[in-house]
């Protein structure tokens, strides 16, 4: 939350900045045993970004109704779109740097940034070639199944610009694991009617978020260091299928573990996630065996924990 110097929160901006970029750099990663990804052609470098701004000079625009020193939202969304269109570079995070460097260029009396910007996923459809099907190149379609994000907050200094906080996200992961999981040995009381489980299907609903120890490997993907969400999302997909989990706490440990792992880079890692494991309507013999469940009631469990590099001294992930 964007603040002055005194303390005083005093922000405003835009959201819902839909920005549809087409043919930016393509983005290239180092690979990793979990992922096949490794790039992005970039056809469609889409965000819906949220930008604020903050200044002691913009303090009169609340007290006095005086507008001199405000920069319009309707400006600031047309400053976005423009100057997207002369960003060079591949990823999400270099953008958001691109555009407030630019910003605070143009104004010098704003003070600091705060934005966000929600990866919008367009995924390439295959059409019949010569030797089989193969990616069109041309046509894409949307897709509402995770994504990617990034928030920053940038001050103005004597230099330019300085970036005091940069998270990285994979948002909306929903996996379902149909057998391999359990939940049991927890405390037991007058208030406990959940029987113990030693084989159950567990849905999760899952955020990631990571930082890096050298924010600028997230704004220049050629110095090799980029993490793509992407690979974040395989090596998820991984673990749990590996594990054999005794609750979603131990999971996203086991995942945290395997991602500062691949990912020296990371400084650290950050878990929010949801238990929506499906009410048993037929319980199945074993794990394997056919069942009917439907949806759980509400409310729902959380979890969130964070992990740093500090983790991986207890052995290997």
């Amino acid at each position: 939350m964007l603040k002055l110097a005194n303390g005083r929160t005093l922000y405003y901006g835009k959201g819902d900045v839909y920005n549809y970029r087409t043919y930016a750099a393509p983005l290239a990663v180092k690979p990793i045993p979990e992922s096949p990804y490794s790039g992005d052609a970039n056809v469609i470098f889409a965000h819906n970004i949220t930008f604020s701004v903050s200044g002691e000079e913009l303090l009169t625009s609340f007290t006095e109704g005086d507008n001199s020193r405000v920069v319009a939202t309707d400006s600031m969304k047309n400053f976005i779109l423009r100057e997207t269109a002369g960003y060079e570079g591949s990823t999400t995070e270099g953008l958001l740097f691109y555009i407030s460097e630019k910003f605070l260029a143009k104004y010098a009396h704003m003070e600091a940034i705060e934005l966000s910007a929600r990866r919008i996923p367009f995924l390439p459809l295959e059409v019949r070639g010569e030797n089989g099907f193969v990616p069109s190149g041309l046509v894409y379609r949307r897709s509402h199944n995770d994504h990617a994000s990034a928030a920053m907050s940038l001050v103005r200094t004597d230099a330019g610009c300085e970036i005091r906080s940069l998270e990285c996200s994979l948002s909306d992961l929903q996996l379902i694991k149909v057998s391999g999981s359990s939940f049991y040995g927890f405390v037991r009381d007058e208030y406990t009617t959940l029987p113990d489980s030693y084989d159950r299907p567990l849905f999760i609903f899952l955020d990631i978020h990571w930082r890096y120890a050298d924010v600028n490997d997230a704004l220049d993907a050629t110095r090799g260091n980029y993490v793509a969400a992407e690979q974040i999302r395989d090596l998820a997909h991984h673990v749990f299928h590996e594990k054999n989990s005794p609750s979603i706490q131990s999971l996203i440990y086991q995942i945290g573990r395997r991602i500062l792992t691949r990912f020296p880079q990371l400084a650290e890692v950050r878990f929010e996630s949801n238990n929506r494991t499906w009410e048993a309507v037929v319980e199945p013999k074993s794990g394997t065996e056919p069942g009917v469940f439907t949806e759980p009631r509400p409310p729902f469990g959380f979890q969130g924990f964070t992990m740093t590099r500090d983790d991986l001294a207890a052995g290997e992930a």
